[in-house]
């Protein structure tokens, strides 16, 4: 069986603490290969690969560390297919549902190749009588990566990228659950010119997260999961010392107006309610109708639709969704699905006994679609991650907007219209860190940044964007005076400018 161990200063190495978890295929739900989970001394070996690389690496000038991108982008583009085909082969999500998680991380990696532009900072000539004033951005040093099974080429290159851009070595540990793909990117890096060490990939649980979040040597800790743990992460990190960002949990709203594209708007929640089987942080579980017509012809339209899911392996290139990523995420969902069955919501379409022929020990499961769903269920307040769409029928738009605005998580929201006056209303009011107007998932473009609000993110700075160049670098403030400039005797009193 294949055995998946870490990527320390510039190779594969064996893990050594005799702790495994099982990789599975989950179109078939066989094991097809054991993650090695690390130990302290395996931890501690990529931090030291980390101290030795970084000195050298934030040294080389900014116009060098972009070349290693603009090589590592090339190189992903060579080896799309590999990489979306390893991805899918650990996640389940359909392949070409793959490249789109390799390219969304690439077009970061795009974006700090601006990096001798972007690591800019000020200066003042003349802040006060010979003296000249001016601010630079370093390094942080040891930057930490803590990436869920999700999207396991997207939110590593999210993280990675404006890390070593701004001259810091990193240490990324994935999910154990689809680890291939993080290690196959760290070798690109390499084959891309990054010095060894500079990338190290550590497999492990949550001994290796605890580790991270207390070793002295690791400056900043990036994290995506679910609020609880981002909680914790934030906090224990927080607590020694390091600068943290952490990203949780979503319950994310499409408002549809009764002047919407309703044909625009199915297709958008087909495509964003069940697309990766739902296992995205930014798909859409809520869809609010409101009034009584516009939910009446929403719901006629989407079940016919969901019923008629193509479901399959990443080996069938006409499938919409594959499976999910274990039998215990399968068995989480159908039990909230359960759950809102006894709490009283009508399940339109039931997908929990969907099975695949020749794929029946799978992890498949059905899309299912809710109506009549209220506030007060489990089904709406909890983040299902599985391909499950609750409708929430709002009388009006004022009913429709609170909904959104008084739930728990504030990743994203979106709303169907064709007012503008309506969608610069909800623009503005809404209290969600992402908003679309006509777009599902507003998942923003590299240049921008991405980050909710509310029990979705803690920390004061989003990934990748400008926001991540502020996280991974520290701003030092430089006042410079010279002889010519400087009065005879000791001065007693508060330096001003008078």
């Amino acid at each position: 069986m294949r055995e998946i161990g870490h990527f320390i200063n510039g190779e594969r190495v064996a893990g050594r603490s005799g702790r495994t978890s099982n990789v599975y295929n989950p179109a078939t739900g066989e094991v097809q290969a054991k993650v090695s989970l690390a130990n302290a001394e395996e931890l501690q070996a990529a931090v030291d690969a980390a101290l030795a690389a970084q000195p050298a690496w934030a040294a080389t000038n900014p116009q060098r560390r972009a070349r290693v991108f603009m090589k590592f982008v090339d190189l992903l583009n060579q080896n799309m297919d590999e990489l979306a085909t390893l991805l899918s082969s650990e996640h389940g999500k359909t392949f070409d549902d793959a490249k789109g998680d390799v390219i969304r991380g690439l077009e970061v990696c795009e974006f700090v190749i601006g990096i001798p532009h972007l690591s800019k900072s000020e200066f003042t000539e003349g802040a006060g009588p010979g003296i000249d004033m001016y601010s630079i951005r370093q390094p942080v040093g040891i930057g930490a990566g803590i990436t869920p099974f999700n999207f396991p080429a997207m939110i590593p290159m999210w993280m990675f990228a404006p890390a070593i851009a701004c001259g810091n070595a990193f240490i990324l540990k994935p999910s154990e659950r689809d680890p291939s793909v993080p290690i196959r990117l760290a070798e690109l890096m390499i084959e891309a010119g990054l010095p060894k060490g500079v990338l190290n990939v550590v497999n492990g649980d949550k001994s290796a997260v605890d580790g991270i979040l207390a070793h002295p040597d690791i400056g900043g800790v990036s994290f995506v999961g679910s609020t609880p743990i981002a909680r914790y992460v934030y906090g224990t990190a927080a607590a020694n010392g390091k600068r943290v960002q952490t990203f949780g949990g979503a319950k994310n709203h499409m408002i549809i107006m009764p002047d919407a594209d309703l044909d625009q708007a199915v297709n958008a929640l087909m495509g964003a309610g069940y697309g990766a089987a739902g296992e995205r942080c930014m798909a859409v579980s809520v869809a609010v109708p409101v009034g009584e017509e516009t939910a009446n012809r929403l719901v006629e339209k989407l079940v016919p639709k969901v019923e008629s899911l193509r479901i399959g392996p990443y080996t069938d290139d006409k499938a919409d969704m594959g499976p999910l990523v274990t039998k215990e995420a399968k068995a989480r969902v159908t039990g909230l699905i359960d759950k809102g069955v006894e709490e009283g919501a009508k399940l339109l379409v039931d997908g929990r006994g969907f099975k695949l022929q020749g794929y029946e020990d799978g992890f498949f499961l059905g899309g299912c679609l809710f109506d009549h769903v209220t506030p007060d269920m489990e089904i709406y307040k909890t983040e299902i991650f599985g391909p499950v769409l609750s409708v929430v029928r709002a009388k009006n738009y004022e009913e429709a907007l609170s909904l959104p605005m008084k739930h728990e998580y504030g990743n994203g929201v979106a709303i169907y219209t064709r007012d503008g006056d309506a969608a610069r209303d909800f623009a503005s009011r809404i209290n969600i860190g992402m908003v679309g107007i006509n777009v599902p998932i507003p998942v923003p473009l590299a240049y921008h940044s991405f980050g909710g609000w509310k029990a979705s993110s803690f920390g004061d700075l989003n990934q990748y964007g400008t926001d991540s160049i502020k996280f991974w670098s520290r701003t030092k403030t430089v006042t410079s005076r010279w002889p010519s400039g400087i009065k005879d005797g000791a001065e007693f009193v508060m330096p001003t400018m008078k």
